[in-house]
């Protein structure tokens, strides 16, 4: 046995350990900690601020050398902006309804013998996340505030930030908690190591390229949540308002290029390649500097040079055209092509939106906007874990909610099941109201 397995068995334990510690204490205490590890973030941004820019420096030596893609290096930077909303997500998670032990389902299953079913925590958590220094402090808000003990590695890239991250972390719940209750691993060979512990860590989520997310769902018996690939369409129908289009699509590539919730397909109605809208559009991204590739219809009317695929994510200043008969055949074009993440339809027509929104089959299909709101915090959930593009157990953005199952919890009196096999007593099977 390696003393790396030893080390991360026992970080794998402490994470559990902490977990029933944070599990314990009362939902205002958890909310305090909360407040506490954003205002400790606030105090030290300074810091935070100056130690990323060395991160920043190495990463853009790093993409000189090509040793780092310029998506990945493009997600390491932050600034005063980006720490305040990190700052205000976690207080908004601080300050939502108490997630665990909400009661879902009451059932009398006879005269004084209630069944009730309530949320709880899922245990122990690894996330795996690349470049993003900012993920850190939203995983380990959303663990906290869920009762989850985690275990983090953040990409090499990101270092020094996640280090420091973590530091201010662990120092601003250790009086309650544990610090070991958010682990923080660094090496390859750890997390390989880990993956092999199905008995002691409940769900790993990574958040990374394809490769990575591919790696990890062959290289583990524990549950995976997650998405492997972020190809978003954005459909632009005959119906679609000129003026609104361009602002939403310039939005959906040009915003931050390099997210997952970019797009990187723009599927064209052939009429509104037929009146020139679709030109006007074209145009306009090429303006923004973007690079576009064409199916062969749109090679043929717009003069793009042909895409090798359709089903590529970029993460870049670049994306795909394809040009569609309908919204059926749109429909049946983001189902064949695409990732199951986020989808968007650009139209006046509300039979056509209607259609779209119901028969898409992805984790956020959107009418008239921007793909980028496909994320947690501005969904509302104060941060995100990551985006699910799996139809088991949580969808989308996933926050608090997606980090918690459900346990059942029967009250009797001394109840055997003989006493129903016999005939001297029925189930009554009656539900009960919950609130």
């Amino acid at each position: 046995m390696t003393g790396n397995y030893m080390d991360c068995k026992i970080q794998a334990r402490l994470a559990r350990a902490g977990a029933r510690k944070l599990q314990a204490l009362s939902s205002e205490r958890r909310s305090a900690l909360l407040h506490r590890v954003a205002e400790d973030i606030r105090k030290e941004r300074p810091r935070i601020l100056d130690i990323n820019a060395e991160d920043v420096a190495a990463g853009k030596a790093a993409v000189a050398a090509g040793r780092l893609s310029e998506a990945l290096a493009a997600r390491l930077a932050l600034n005063v902006r980006k720490i305040e909303a990190l700052v205000d997500g976690i207080h908004a998670i601080a300050d939502m309804a108490e997630p665990i032990g909400r009661l879902l389902k009451r059932t009398e299953l006879a005269r004084g013998l209630e069944l009730r079913q309530v949320t709880a925590p899922i245990g122990v958590l690894l996330v795996i996340f690349e470049a993003r220094p900012d993920a850190l402090p939203q995983v380990a808000a959303l663990a906290l505030r869920s009762g989850n003990g985690l275990l983090l590695k953040g990409g090499t890239e990101a270092i020094r930030s996640n280090r420091l991250l973590h530091k201010i972390i662990t120092d601003s719940i250790g009086s309650l908690v544990p610090a070991g209750t958010i682990g923080l691993v660094e090496t390859r060979e750890e997390i390989a190591e880990l993956l092999e512990m199905d008995e002691l860590v409940d769900l790993v989520i990574p958040r990374g390229s394809s490769e990575l997310v591919r790696h990890i769902q062959a290289n583990t018996k524990i549950p995976v949540l997650g998405h492997a690939e972020g190809v978003c369409h954005v459909y632009l129908d005959d119906a679609a308002d000129l003026d609104k289009a361009v602002d939403v699509i310039l939005d959906a590539k040009t915003d931050y290029p390099a997210a997952c919730n970019a797009m990187e397909t723009l599927l064209l109605h052939q009429a509104t390649v037929e009146d020139g809208r679709a030109q006007h559009i074209v145009e306009s991204l090429q303006q923004a500097g973007v690079q576009l590739y064409g199916d062969p219809v749109a090679h043929r009317t717009l003069s793009l040079p042909v895409a090798e695929c359709l089903n590529r994510e970029h993460s870049d200043l670049i994306a795909t055209v394809a040009v569609v008969e309908d919204t059926h055949a749109a429909i049946d074009h983001i189902h064949t092509h695409g990732s199951g993440h986020t989808e968007v339809i650009l139209t006046e027509d509300s039979e056509a939106a209607e259609l779209f929104l119901n028969s898409v089959d992805s984790a956020c299909v959107f009418h008239n906007a921007s793909t980028r709101f496909a994320d947690g915090f501005r969904f509302g959930l104060g941060a995100e874990v990551g985006i699910s593009t799996s139809p088991i157990h949580a969808r989308g953005p996933v926050g608090v909610e997606g980090l918690l199952t459900t346990r059942w919890q029967l009250r009797g009196c001394g109840d055997v099941v003989s006493d129903f096999s016999s005939g001297d007593r029925e189930f009554t099977h009656r539900v009960l109201p919950t609130g």
